[in-house]
């Protein structure tokens, strides 16, 4: 597979590299790196972060938070944050209910949840019966 970078992928890379060597904390990405599960307050504080940058939303609609990023944007995102521990996002409200609300949700749903799910103040979990 050939990954040759444009200009302004690699622009945006270094932008990803900056941001996770200045943002993310030694005391989350030690602990990844080793294999151990980051602590609730790691993924709260990270989370906040990185909506703090406009990243915590990476697949979601520009209109509702996300990043609007490429593919490639995406592919390098994620290859940066594996090389130095950054953890993922808590997949519960960002990657499954928040689809959902922004797909179907009602605009006041839409309003009322969204942006606490961004910010981490609100966590979700699923139960099965």
């Amino acid at each position: 597979m050939n990954v040759d970078f444009s200009p302004e992928e690699l622009a945006f890379q270094q932008e990803v590299q900056e941001f996770l060597k200045e943002k993310l904390p030694k005391s989350i990405s030690e602990r990844v790196l080793v294999g151990l599960s980051p602590t609730k307050e790691n993924f709260v504080s990270w989370q906040k972060t990185l909506n703090e940058k406009g990243w915590a939303a990476v697949n979601w609609p520009v209109e509702y938070g996300g990043t609007g990023w490429t593919p490639t944007q995406k592919y390098i995102w994620a290859n940066e944050c594996a090389k130095v521990g950054a953890p993922d996002v808590i997949p519960f409200g960002l990657k499954m209910v928040a689809p959902v609300i922004y797909t179907f949700g009602k605009e006041e749903q839409k309003k009322r949840f969204l942006p606490d799910i961004l910010a981490s103040n609100v966590w979700w979990c699923q139960g099965y019966s």
